[in-house]
């Protein structure tokens, strides 16, 4: 039998003085609770409760008992008070993992949930590397493309599609590219988590996918690296929308082929499991969710 059943019928004919008031307490049969005692006492290799035809009483084992099992009682409906108001009022910590590139439009979510909630402590780690949100003990991880792990639950933030970058300085030496098919005669600047590795990937004029194999002399996990590698016209980026809006706007950049799109991608929030999703975690989501939204002129 469920051992913290047993312990809470126990409680129960011990309080109600007998098993027939204990029954009509819980709505159970007078055999199940003896059945209950009964179970707890085999378990225990003693007897806990003296039986007569009139009353029950307390062995002193079973006063020991009684008084230790109420405690642990007790402290799990403390436990369980506890818990549901941490998910009522959102406190405790809140475990963020999240990219490089969208740091800077992250910050100000930041910034406005702790004002929000100061009850609430923030944990962000920043970084290109994978992680196991499950065994890390990551609440959330905000990334730019999805995550390999079919099982994590993935809420789209915004939309955004790579664009095809490189300096003023390197036109000036090279043939400006017309076509993707052009990019097989250009050193092009390879970020090493893209999802397609050395296949860019465009939209083709028939709905499919127009794949482009490249190559480089540089590949980097890091998109700063690389913005800076283009600005100063070492090749052509396939960048971020967002990680070169300024350069485009001042001119360090410019966009080729901008009537050719890459492939469009979602910048997400991930969690492990859509049950009992601690409020802290869902209201961080829908902060980001509205921010993002805002965002989204740049980011397409």
């Amino acid at each position: 039998m469920d051992r913290l059943t047993s312990l809470i019928v126990f409680g129960r004919v011990v309080d109600c003085g007998g098993f027939s008031a204990a029954a009509r307490k819980l709505n159970m049969s007078v055999t199940m609770v003896g059945n209950h005692v009964q179970s707890l006492e085999e378990r225990l290799g003693v007897r806990l409760l003296n039986r007569t035809t009139r009353k029950v009483s307390l062995t002193e084992t079973g006063k020991f008992y009684y008084e230790r099992s109420t405690q642990i009682l007790g402290d799990l409906d403390d436990a369980d008070r506890a818990a549901g108001a941490l998910n009522t009022t959102p406190r405790g910590t809140l475990k963020v993992h999240t990219s490089t590139a969208i740091v800077r439009f992250l910050l100000p979510v930041v910034s406005e949930f702790m004002e929000l909630y100061p009850s609430i402590s923030l944990d962000l780690k920043i970084g290109e590397q994978a992680i196991d949100m499950v065994e890390d003990g990551y609440d959330l991880m905000i990334r730019t493309i999805p995550p390999p792990d079919s099982s994590l639950v993935v809420r789209k933030l915004t939309p955004w599609r790579h664009i095809l970058t490189c300096s003023p300085s390197y036109l000036e030496t090279h043939a400006k590219p017309e076509s993707p098919a052009d990019l097989t005669a250009h050193n092009c600047l390879r970020y090493a988590y893209y999802p397609y590795g050395e296949e860019w990937r465009f939209e083709g004029p028939d709905g499919g996918h127009q794949i482009v194999k490249i190559s480089g002399n540089v590949v980097s996990n890091s998109a700063e690296t690389l913005r800076h590698l283009a600005a100063t016209g070492r090749g052509v980026f396939l960048a971020p929308s967002f990680v070169v809006f300024d350069d485009l706007a001042s001119g360090r950049l410019v966009r080729i082929m901008p009537d050719v799109n890459a492939v469009e991608f979602t910048i997400n929030a991930v969690y492990p499991n859509r049950s009992h999703l601690p409020t802290k975690v869902r209201l961080f989501i829908d902060l980001l969710a509205d921010r993002f939204a805002e965002h989204r002129k740049w980011m397409t």
